[in-house]
């Protein structure tokens, strides 16, 4: 009893690489394809909702008329169709997303805007198909084994979780306040925002070199990270999972479980999130559904997929691929958004 009331969450994952061979740990168990069952159909129920959102069934939904919407005739209707182009790089993220604890919202914002969609079309999607995301990722984790959430006694995993939430829920709602309803910032700006703090945080990665150390667990360090996660979040829809995951690996917490805590995070946050712009409905904010089924049917195919692979492949993999995919997105979101923000600086 004594030795479980230690174990801080992560244990299970370092026991199971410990004692199961790559090819153990790659051969699912019979609970294990149940619950990847049971995530799908919750994902396929969320993608029909997503349908009937798309078709603007409510005042406030209604189609933006971005560039985008322009190209497709579709202005002042309520027509919609899965956009392939979407669902394959939406797919290719989520992945990364799920098994790198980073990368959804933070590649995809600046991809779509760069496309020619609103942020009001992207943000609210990208909240919820994070939110949805990353509470499936939280449940497949544990089953997974890479993980455990324990409340009695409170193992670390959870501390962690109100220690990262609470103020990323906070922080969020500041920043989707003032954003899109107070201050009404065009989207360039955000894309400036989103694309400095991507490159401040990969550099930071790669000067601590987080990939070959081993640091002492201090969990009160992510307050800050957290609260700065919740802003980019709220601003962009991404800037997340890089500053909280690369956060945790910082503060010392294993990569596999700080995969996972990132999960239940995200999901957490985003949630709270579609709240707030719900409620900002009421003053007049217009939110644009028309990504939501492409966005879901990514999820399906890929969320389900991405803890397995956390599960099969070495601590040690995880420890190089997080930061390295950090600084790929820094980059790759800067050079998608160069050419908006060389004309905003240029103006």
């Amino acid at each position: 009893m004594q030795k479980d009331e230690k174990r801080k969450g992560w244990e299970i994952a370092q026991e199971i690489e410990a004692t199961k061979t790559f090819w153990e740990r790659l051969m699912p168990e019979k609970s294990q394809v149940m619950a990847a069952g049971y995530s799908m159909c919750a994902l396929a129920v969320v993608f029909l909702i997503g349908c009937w959102l798309a078709g603007n069934p409510f005042e406030a939904t209604q189609r933006i008329p971005s560039t985008f919407v322009k190209s497709m005739g579709w202005v002042g209707t309520n027509e919609w169709s899965i956009i392939w182009s979407v669902v394959f790089v939406a797919m290719l993220f989520e992945f990364m997303d799920a098994t790198a604890g980073m990368g959804f919202g933070t590649a995809i914002t600046p991809l779509l805007l760069v496309m020619g969609f609103d942020p009001k079309q992207i943000v609210p999607v990208v909240m919820v198909q994070q939110g949805v995301a990353g509470l499936i990722g939280t449940f497949l984790h544990k089953e997974y084994g890479n993980v455990e959430w324990k409340f009695k006694p409170m193992s670390e995993t959870v501390k962690l979780w109100f220690y990262i939430a609470i103020p990323g829920m906070l922080a969020v709602m500041i920043s989707v306040t003032s954003v899109y309803a107070i201050f009404k910032l065009a989207k360039v700006w955000i894309n400036i925002y989103v694309c400095a703090l991507l490159l401040g945080m990969g550099a930071i990665s790669l000067y601590q070199g987080v990939a070959s150390k081993d640091r002492k667990y201090r969990p009160k360090m992510m307050i800050g990270f957290a609260t700065l996660a919740g802003f980019n979040k709220g601003i962009g829809g991404g800037g997340y999972g890089p500053v909280v995951t690369i956060g945790g690996l910082m503060s010392g917490v294993p990569a596999k479980s700080m995969m996972a805590v990132t999960a239940l995070c995200e999901g957490t946050v985003s949630t709270f999130s579609i709240i707030v712009w719900l409620a900002m409905l009421t003053g007049g904010v217009v939110i644009d559904y028309l990504l939501l089924p492409s966005m879901m049917i990514a999820t399906i195919l890929s969320a389900v997929v991405a803890p397995w692979a956390t599960r099969v492949f070495p601590e040690r993999v995880w420890q190089y691929v997080v930061p390295a995919y950090s600084l790929i997105l820094a980059f790759y979101s800067t050079y998608k958004s160069f050419p908006d923000i060389k004309k905003a600086l240029g103006a």
